[in-house]
């Protein structure tokens, strides 16, 4: 069966040595990544952009966190005064920002944190964890507008029309302004891509309250409101359904998007002569753009164990941006892609 680098045979303490090497690579790496890092391109066609825990990014949610929160507590007065079911609604949506821009705001915090011994990749997985509590989020919100819409249906109220439209128009300057500047931040991170989903969706919110504003000035019909905030919520629930699904992968610790195992597998062979097989390949993101990996490889006859693993590795980064790999040598005879049993 499989036997770590570190078991005996021939030049197996400097692949052991190297096998460990793609640790220190990682650290380099996040230090580097610190300093403004944003990944880079290949010429084989794999694109790649690892996003970094950056100041400019928490000041940016910081700001709209503030933006959002401030003008939150006025649509829903005016919410309330009015009697807008679209402007409530948009408040509440408004209310989820709030909560969202906080945790991508608490996210950055600690993602710049460095690891430590109870962590050891540190914090950076919390961006992830706040993605996923957005997209949550989301939905409970469209559920919410849903049930309200039908009971306004049911037993319309009156609306005022002016108050409605000067409320929604503020609001639609405000979330314009925390929009573009979310744009400045980098948009490959989950938590900042959720944050844009939300001010999105108070954006389309706006813009329904004012078109229900106009209707109800000019031809009394009321239930224009609750259909507006209705289909202004189903048209952000395609987005947090992709938003919830990438955040559920990377904590499922799922392969990449742009990495098919088998592929990988081909490619490392055909790339390092040293290496006649590669098993047991395991592919995940440690946070968005993140990616790490863990393979074992046997040796070509004649093959060289003390740069073999770092001949992979390089391919690894090269070609798919994995920089951080754990590499284990498999020796003997036996072939590297047999199942794995339990010792008797």
């Amino acid at each position: 069966m499989s036997e770590g680098v570190s078991s005996g045979g021939p030049g197996k303490g400097e692949a052991h040595e190297h096998a460990h090497d793609g640790d220190r690579h990682h650290k380099h790496d996040d230090a580097h990544g610190d300093h403004g890092d944003h990944g880079h391109s290949h010429g084989d066609g794999h694109h790649s952009h690892a996003p970094t825990v950056s100041r400019n990014n928490e000041r940016v949610v910081l700001i709209g966190l503030c933006l959002t929160a401030g003008f939150m507590v006025a649509e829903f007065i005016g919410g309330y005064l009015s009697g807008s079911l679209a402007l409530i609604a948009d408040a509440a949506h408004m209310l989820t920002d709030t909560a969202a821009l906080g945790l991508a705001w608490a996210s950055f915090r600690f993602g710049r944190r460095g690891s430590d011994e109870k962590r050891t990749f540190g914090y950076m997985r919390s961006e992830v964890l706040a993605g996923f509590v957005n997209a949550l989020a989301l939905f409970l919100l469209t559920i919410w507008i849903a049930y309200e819409a039908v009971e306004r249906l049911m037993t319309p109220e009156p609306v005022l029309a002016g108050p409605m439209f000067i409320v929604a128009v503020l609001g639609l300057f405000v979330n314009i302004g925390v929009f573009l500047l979310l744009m400045r931040g980098d948009r490959d991170h989950v938590t900042i891509r959720g944050a844009l989903l939300h001010v999105i969706g108070d954006l389309l919110g706006s813009v329904g309250a004012i078109t229900a504003a106009v209707i109800i000035y000019y031809t009394d019909w009321t239930p224009i409101d609750p259909i507006l905030s209705v289909l202004m919520s189903v048209l952000i629930l395609r987005s947090a359904w992709a938003l919830l699904r990438s955040a559920a992968q990377i904590l499922m610790e799922g392969t990449p998007s742009n990495i098919e195992i088998e592929e990988l597998r081909r490619y490392v062979l055909s790339e390092v002569a040293d290496v006649a097989d590669v098993a047991h390949v395991h592919v995940w993101s440690i946070t968005s753009g993140r990616p790490a990996a863990t393979m074992e490889i046997s040796l070509a006859e004649n093959g060289n164990a003390a740069t073999a693993v770092d001949r992979v590795k390089a391919v690894l980064e090269r070609r798919y941006d994995i920089r951080h790999a754990t590499i284990e040598i498999r020796w003997g005879e036996q072939p590297a892609d047999c199942p794995l049993q339990a010792p008797a």
